[in-house]
């Protein structure tokens, strides 16, 4: 059973509207996700460099057991069948850590899922179960939801299978930052009430597209206050289409703190209106820098986008592909200017790995070898480590300052930017080789990156 039906036309003008045909056509694509996963120390056992003595390795063994062997934990969720073959998409939160996922359907139906990819920044989880012929939703193409147009949600809130509730847009665009401070999702803001167990299910138009992803509640008391928030279909699309193709969600990075405009910044500026987003910092070495931004500069539309405040700008940078050159339509004192700026690849840990004080993917600055200074490592390529951040895949794998890497999965590392490109494309929960040199031996370990 393929596609979605749409909602017939309300019988009369100023007659709110039946949603009773959209449920009964929907409900079948919508399942209830439920979770478990083991209970773990979230510090973890701490990382120890070096040998250790047989006894004591026999005790941090014997920990690690007994955290295995603690009892499960459970949480649920909801998600819905976006292709007949098998893919669901929910929310990244909901999938995050799990040991298991099953999903049911609304005739009670069970099927268990695997994860395809997860990705925290859009909070979007792509999910497979081994099905086919199965009735899907309809991601609406673009963002085409207005603000006072009535929508609809279908979920499990609280394990209440396949509960419905109605309510209107309330705002869209809505820049929300995350516990890193990061607003990639333009979110669409209702006043639909979306509890606890609502997460990863679909917002409906009236015509039965999924126009939103339902994600975030505001609530002082864990239950809806009629604030909840949504990631558009268009954020949606994207995301899959990626995560189903490599796994993981590639972003772009401009490089530039901003800010909004207020009108008296706007006439100090010599703006005409009070909007767009003031670059108040530029990185060093950043696409921003090589594109000739500069602190003052105010960007005002950017790949064909309006930038209307700063917030509108992070979902527009990260939507372009890496390596893509853009136009960038600025106002430096007073005048318009367009500037072509190649975009970089955002990296894990949101900025470059040289300027982060936590490393980079792997947990490490590094630096390149100088012929003069660095004599005696034993090897005239590679580059030297700088510092290991604690707890970081690089500590896990016993790396440290002064090591020389020569090697990352098989690919040789001559300099620091053959080192950035490879680190940069390391998959994740998949332990990569390293080899490098420590007092002039050469050594072989293995490195992995966990899925946040």
């Amino acid at each position: 059973m393929a596609g979605l039906m749409c909602l017939s036309p309300l019988i009369a003008e100023g007659r709110l509207p039946d949603f009773t045909e959209l449920v009964e056509q929907s409900s079948p694509a919508v399942v209830k996700v439920n979770v478990s996963f083991k209970e773990q120390d979230r510090q973890g056992l701490p990382s120890y460099r070096g040998q250790l003595p047989d006894i004591f390795r026999e005790l941090l063994e014997q920990q690690r057991r007994s955290q295995q062997d603690r009892p499960q934990r459970y949480s649920m969720g909801s998600g819905f069948v976006i292709s007949e073959d098998g893919y669901i998409l929910t929310n990244h939160h909901v999938v995050n850590s799990a040991d298991e996922i099953r999903v049911t359907f609304s005739d009670r139906q069970e099927f268990d899922a695997t994860i395809i990819g997860s990705d925290r920044r859009s909070d979007l989880a792509l999910l497979k179960i081994d099905a086919d012929d199965l009735p899907v939703l309809v991601l609406a193409p673009e963002d085409s939801v207005r603000v006072g147009e009535w929508v609809l949600a279908i979920g499990s809130p609280f394990g209440l299978d396949y509960s419905v509730a109605a309510g209107i847009v309330s705002a869209i665009g809505r820049s929300i930052p995350t516990e890193r401070n990061e607003t990639y999702v333009p979110f669409i803001q209702t006043d639909v009430a979306i509890n606890p167990g609502n997460s990863g299910g679909p917002l409906f138009d009236l015509e039965g597209r999924v126009v939103g992803i339902n994600s975030q509640i505001y609530s002082r008391t864990g239950g809806s206050i009629g604030l909840s928030f949504a990631i558009p279909a268009s954020v949606a699309l994207n995301v899959v289409e990626q995560l189903k193709n490599n796994g993981r969600v590639d972003r772009g990075w401009l490089g530039v703190a901003i800010q909004d405009v207020n009108q008296r910044l706007a006439q100090a500026l010599k703006l005409s209106k009070a909007q767009g987003a003031l670059v108040s910092a530029i990185e060093n070495g950043s696409p921003a820098e090589e594109g000739g931004l500069m602190p003052g500069d105010v960007i005002t539309r950017f790949n064909g986008s309006s930038i209307i405040d700063s917030g509108d700008l992070p979902p527009a940078v990260g939507s372009v592909k890496p390596g893509q050159s853009v136009p960038v339509q600025i106002y430096r004192d007073g005048s318009k200017r367009i500037l072509n700026v190649v975009v970089a690849a955002l990296t894990d840990s949101g900025a470059p790995p040289s300027h982060q004080d936590g490393g980079d993917r792997l947990g490490l600055l590094v630096r390149d070898k100088n012929d003069s200074s660095d004599r005696g490592t034993m090897t005239q390529d590679g580059v030297i480590i700088s510092r290991v951040s604690s707890s970081s895949p690089a500590a896990k794998a016993g790396l440290l300052p002064g090591d020389v890497i020569v090697q990352l999965g098989r690919i040789r590392i001559n300099n620091k930017n053959d080192y950035l490109k490879v680190v940069s494309q390391l998959p994740e929960n998949n332990p990569i080789p390293i080899r490098f040199f420590r007092q002039g031996r050469a050594t072989f370990r293995t490195v992995q990156i966990d899925r946040k």
